[in-house]
């Protein structure tokens, strides 16, 4: 049992009184110097530009949240590496075309060239030629693109499985998915109508076997080289090679050629170098680099191949037409000429002018020239429309002559009779015998050219594969993966301070209408708390010359003249939530208040998780405050002596299950009553306010009660919260206390994040 002192004769008041005289005086000294430690006035202009974007604010946050900014850019840079590490490179194999201006490599006669009707090479044409179903499908064909053969891959990491030797990943997976090295190579697959874009598993049996299961539900068994045949169904497949050891499974199928058509399409890109230079620029992509020389290779040949096969069809088709007219040609020469012998006989003989002479050899030109120039109109509508400027050209040349011959033969019709018919005739026969003539030529012409046909293409580079891949750009990759992870870790710092934005300065709880008594700066000698299982330090009593310990001297006098009117001296100290170091300035406020000489007892008024015992290294098992609240224990017997004179502890006690009703029993007001009869200041470290009800209870019976607010962590909203718990039971709080100020912190949220939901449950002790 402990022997309390009592208070000197002459009345408590005048004992008080006393006290409080030289506390004041030791007051003066540590009031001025905590003032240079007290944080400065705060702008409340800063309080009317809520609205505004501090663009400082904001740099000050994300250089705070740096660790976090750093850990978000270095996850994204080991996710992209693994995605690099995971993607299967893409190559490219590049060839280059001349479109040549003439269709033919010869130097032939300039008629020859006009029956051809050569122009500029055409490029936009004949790219669409190169992309068309009749180039592209003769180099899917010819290669069997439409064959697809795909190993079974592991899934998320298949790929970097089958590219890179891992042997640690390797020996996990099971032995159906590929490995580095593996290929299977197909020699024929031909698969029924029904089957085409059905998959059909391989699985590679010992001894160069395999096994294949068909749609049908059926397994076929097979050997590599030999033909596998279904003839009823229309189903052959022979595999040529197989490297890769036996439970491997391959997907094998065959895709329809529209599919192969514009799957090898999509990879095939062709243009124009320069602007009407007439060098072609083809490019295939793939992950095959030998497969991609290949494919272009085959889309090269079929596009020479239908070219040459064009300018020889264009040359027979002429020699066709030529042949067919040349018969009527002669018929009509013989004609002309029997004509002609005819009517000289019939007059004997019929001499003709000079005169007369030159106007039937120029009538006789011109209508060979028109002749001609319908010789080549047939040909032309072949292969152009009569809007082609070729075609119009031919038109306004034949209007031309045909207006001259209509002079020429006025001039005839002036003839005499006989001159007029002999003219006539010998005209006729001259123009068959001329246009006769001309076509055996043209004959002759057409077949030199088609057997000297070799197109107007010439491959000037054939396919070649790059050394290196196109796709996946590497450093690329890595700097995109490095932004985006940069651009995640300031996104997650902003919304996180967005999300959680505790009081910055003494000024903001003032406008909640609560008195501030005192700002306790940040003391990095306080962080121990929480971290240590064992005894906590006072920082009163191993620093005392801390920032912080000023700032409680301050409090003291604050609560001095605070308390004048209070009913008893009796203070009652929480908070809204855990963590805002009631604890921490119950504890060192009443050693401070010892040290001026007061007479000072702290109870550790949480039931549910008191961790005032920490303080003062007492077990969990020692009596306090529940044990006298139940009736078990009297308060002499759980009162300990503090660790400087004038103070004393009363500790939790065992964790009742019932906290809030004993706090209810008459015991608490008996026992505050006796703290105000032997001692000059009791505080009551209480629970949370938005936690329990426990400390609306305690500061029913208390003279004041003292809000912990912490600094960057204790929101405005849950001050406005506890406050109005409080209003509801017709009670309120005398002033307010901001902890942990960091003066370094004042413009950014904080560094140590919390979490809880108000669970503030009871913990029943078990030992």
């Amino acid at each position: 049992m402990i022997s309390l002192p009592r208070p000197p004769t002459g009345g408590r008041a005048n004992w008080c009184r006393e006290r409080v005289g030289r506390m004041l005086e030791d007051q003066n000294a540590s009031a001025r110097r905590s003032q240079a430690a007290a944080p400065p006035p705060q702008d409340n202009k800063a309080s009317r530009n809520d609205g505004e974007i501090d663009v400082l604010e904001i740099v000050f946050k994300i250089w705070k949240g740096k660790i976090q900014v750093m850990l978000a850019m270095g996850i994204a840079l080991v996710l992209a590496f693994v995605m690099l590490l995971n993607t299967e490179p893409t190559y490219q194999a590049d060839a280059l075309l001349q479109l040549e201006e003439n269709s033919n490599a010869l130097a032939l006669p300039s008629e020859m060239s006009d029956l051809l009707g050569a122009n500029d090479p055409r490029s936009v044409t004949e790219i669409e030629i190169i992309r068309s179903r009749l180039v592209v499908g003769q180099a899917v064909a010819s290669l069997n693109l439409d064959w697809r053969v795909e190993p079974a891959l592991a899934p998320g990491f298949g790929t970097m499985v089958a590219r890179y030797n891992l042997p640690v990943i390797g020996a996990f997976l099971p032995v159906r998915f590929a490995r580095p090295g593996e290929s299977l190579v197909l020699q024929q697959l031909t698969v029924p109508p029904s089957w085409l874009d059905t998959p059909l598993e391989l699985t590679v049996g010992e001894a160069g076997t395999f096994t294949l299961a068909t749609p049908d539900g059926e397994s076929r068994e097979g050997r590599v080289g030999e033909p596998l045949a279904l003839p009823d169904i229309g189903f052959y497949l022979t595999v040529g090679r197989i490297e890769a050891p036996e439970g491997r499974v391959y997907t094998l199928m065959q895709v329809n050629e529209s599919a192969a058509i514009t799957s090898l399409r999509d990879r095939l890109s062709v243009s124009e170098r320069g602007r009407s230079s007439g060098i072609l620029d083809l490019r295939i992509t793939g992950a095959d680099s030998s497969e991609n020389v290949r494919a272009l290779n085959a889309v090269l040949n079929a596009y020479r191949g239908q070219n040459v096969s064009r300018s020889a069809a264009q040359a027979e088709g002429s020699l066709d037409f030529i042949r067919q007219q040349i018969p009527q040609a002669e018929q009509t020469l013989r004609d002309a000429e029997a004509a002609l012998n005819a009517f000289r006989q019939q007059q004997v003989s019929v001499d003709l002018t000079l005169e007369t002479q030159t106007l039937l050899t120029s009538v006789t030109n011109i209508e060979g020239q028109i002749a001609e120039l319908r010789l080549r109109e047939d040909e032309l509508s072949q292969r152009y429309t009569p809007s082609h400027p070729t075609y119009r050209l031919l038109i306004e040349e034949r209007t031309r002559l045909e207006a001259r011959l209509a002079e020429l033969r006025a001039q005839v019709g002036e003839l005499p009779e006989t001159q007029r018919q002999i003219v006539n005739l010998t005209r006729d026969m001259e123009l068959a015998q001329q246009l006769y003539t001309e076509l055996l030529t043209r004959a002759q012409q057409v077949e030199v050219l088609r057997a000297s046909t070799i197109g107007n293409v010439r491959i000037v580079d054939t396919a070649a594969a790059t050394l290196n891949p196109i796709a996946p750009r590497r450093a690329q990759v890595l700097m995109i993966g490095l932004i985006l992870g940069m651009i995640a870790g300031i996104a997650l710092v902003l919304v996180r301070n967005a999300l959680h934005k505790g009081v910055q300065d003494a000024s903001e709880i003032e406008q909640l209408g609560l008195p501030m008594f005192a700002t306790i700066n940040y003391s990095p000698h306080s962080d121990t708390m929480g971290k240590r299982k064992d005894q906590q330090p006072i920082l009163a009593l191993e620093r005392p010359d801390d920032m912080a310990i000023e700032a409680f001297r301050s409090l003291r006098t604050s609560l001095h003249f605070g308390m004048l009117d209070a009913k008893s001296p009796t203070l009652a100290v929480t908070s809204a939530h855990p963590s805002a170091g009631k604890s921490f300035v119950s504890t060192n406020l009443a050693v401070v208040a010892a040290q001026a000489g007061q007479r000072v007892c702290l109870i550790d008024a949480d039931m549910r998780r008191g961790q005032l015992r920490r303080f003062f290294n007492l077990p969990r098992s020692q009596p306090g405050l529940a044990d006298i609240l139940s009736g078990e224990r009297a308060v002499e017997d759980v009162i300990l002596m503090g660790p400087v004179p004038d103070f004393y502890v009363i500790p939790t006690g065992k964790y009742p299950p019932n906290p809030s009703e004993l706090l209810l029993r008459a015991q608490m007001r008996e026992l505050l009553d006796w703290c105000g009869e032997n001692f000059d200041l009791t505080i009551l470290d209480c629970p949370p306010t938005l936690a329990v009800t426990d400390p609306v209870i305690v500061s029913r019976e208390a003279g004041a009660t003292l809000f912990i607010a912490r600094h960057d962590l204790t929101h405005p909203k849950e001050i406005d919260a506890s406050m109005k718990i409080y209003a509801s039971a017709g009670l309120r709080y005398n002033g307010a206390v901001l902890n942990g100020f960091d003066p370094r912190k004042a413009r950014n949220s904080s560094r140590y994040g919390y979490a809880y939901g108000y669970r503030y449950e009871y913990k029943q002790r078990t030992d």
